[in-house]
Parts: structure tokens; C-alpha cells; sequence
């Protein structure tokens, strides 16, 4: 079973950072495109940033600088660090695994707050 397994996230004051992991397994991990989304309440789920199976790096304009995606083909792992964290950063982190179909994390909560 396709399993994807966030972690990391936490309260945080603006300015800080946190480190989101995603571990999965039932799935040939280096042959996936990986990503991060993101949901805030009252909005849509917003891509984050990806990484493909080919090491190629996107990222929305907001979190550009601030954010960097990874990935540990050897750990089934993918890492998103965030820096200088923002209060509009607030939302539901989910990890996401791309190819032929389309698989979820159950999502991290990251709360950026004063």
C-alpha cells in the first residue's frame, strides 16, 4: 500500500524555520516526480514546490528564497526547509507523489504565529 508520511511541522514565530519530511514506501521513489502542497482554511490546495525524478527544482514566486526542496532517493525521502517563515505561510502541508497517478500525505500542520 502507497503510503505517505509527513512530519515537522509545528507553531513557529515569524521569522523562524521548520523542516518537513516526507518518508514513503510502496512506491519506486526515485521514479517519482515529488512535491509539496499547501492548504490555508478557506482556500484552494496551492502547489508549494516540486522536485522531479530528474532533480529538477520549481517553486511558487511567494516562497522563492525562503524555501528549499530536497529529496534522499536512498531514505524514500523528500525534505522541504523553510526559512524565514511568514504568518501567511499558515496552512496544511501535504506531501505529494506524481506519475502515472497522483498519491497524498496526510499533511502536517504549520502554524506561523506570534
Amino acid at each position: 500500500q502507497v503510503q505517505l508520511v509527513e512530519s515537522g511541522g509545528g507553531l513557529v514565530q515569524p521569522g523562524g524555520s521548520l523542516r518537513l519530511s516526507c518518508v514513503a514506501s510502496g512506491i519506486i521513489f526515485s521514479g517519482f516526480n515529488m512535491g509539496w502542497y499547501r492548504q490555508a482554511p478557506g482556500k484552494q490546495r496551492e502547489l508549494v514546490a516540486t522536485i522531479t525524478r530528474g532533480g529538477t527544482i520549481n517553486y511558487r514566486t511567494s516562497v522563492k528564497g525562503r524555501f528549499t526542496i530536497s529529496r534522499d532517493n536512498a531514505k524514500n525521502t523528500t525534505y522541504l526547509q523553510m526559512n524565514n517563515l511568514e504568518p501567511e505561510d499558515t496552512a496544511v502541508y501535504y506531501c505529494n507523489a506524481a506519475l502515472t497517478k497522483m498519491y497524498w500525505g496526510q499533511g502536517t500542520q504549520v502554524t506561523v504565529s506570534s
